[in-house]
């Protein structure tokens, strides 16, 4: 399973691909906006920024909404680096669009997926990712989990290649059941990516480890 982080913090990316774990970025207009990052110029720097720090794809994301400036803008954001993976709604004309720039050879986030018909769509035009949003269906009381595992059946039974990006994860079970179905990719915070460091019988482990080599040492 590929990790991804969901955001334009660069001291985030950094953290996490410096602990050795970090596969990809994911961003969107409302994580650069958080980040305080606005003109398109700023905008297209970041994302420089974020392919010079990370080895794996990059998510960047098309602001237009329909196909000829989905293509123009898909085409200058791919041009930047080869990490870039150019984001995509799942509209009919994100749909056209992830048709043609998978017939140029350019990578693409099919992206706010809440069915698996949507995901069915997105495996036909050729998709490289397609982006389920856990986490707001479970806002809506509706199971984002029970997705993934739709998905992944409807996949592996025609064998599309298209990798489940399980988006919008919350916390560490996400992560857990997403893996258990066999997402090829999480992308989430980076609170929950270390929260699966955590253990209480680990830390009490090594505090005991530790005390008992002090009690050895004489100190």
């Amino acid at each position: 399973m590929k990790f991804f982080i969901d955001t334009a913090n660069l001291a985030q990316i950094k953290e996490a691909q410096d602990l050795g774990i970090l596969d990809g970025v994911t961003t969107n207009p409302s994580l650069m906006a958080k980040e305080g990052i606005s003109g398109d110029a700023n905008v297209i720097a970041h994302y420089k920024a974020i392919c010079d720090i990370v080895d794996g794809d990059v998510s960047a994301e098309v602001i237009a909404t329909d196909f000829e400036n989905m293509v123009k803008e898909g085409e200058a954001l791919a041009a930047l680096n080869p990490k870039i993976v150019v984001k995509v709604p799942m509209i009919k004309d994100g749909v056209k669009a992830i048709k043609y720039f998978s017939s140029k050879g350019i990578k693409t986030n099919c992206t706010l997926v809440f069915s698996s018909g949507q995901a069915l769509l997105a495996a036909k035009a050729g998709a490289t990712y397609v982006s389920p949003f856990v986490g707001r269906l479970d806002d809506i009381s509706t199971d984002g989990l029970a997705l993934i595992e739709d998905i992944r059946l409807i996949y592996d039974n025609y064998g599309y290649e298209t990798q489940i990006l399980a988006a919008s994860v919350r916390h560490p079970m996400h992560i857990i059941e997403c893996a258990k179905m066999g997402a090829d990719v999480m992308t989430g915070p980076l609170s929950a990516i270390l929260a699966l460091l955590k253990h209480p019988l680990t830390d009490s482990g090594l505090a005991q480890f530790l005390a008992d080599h002090a009690k050895a040492a004489g100190k």
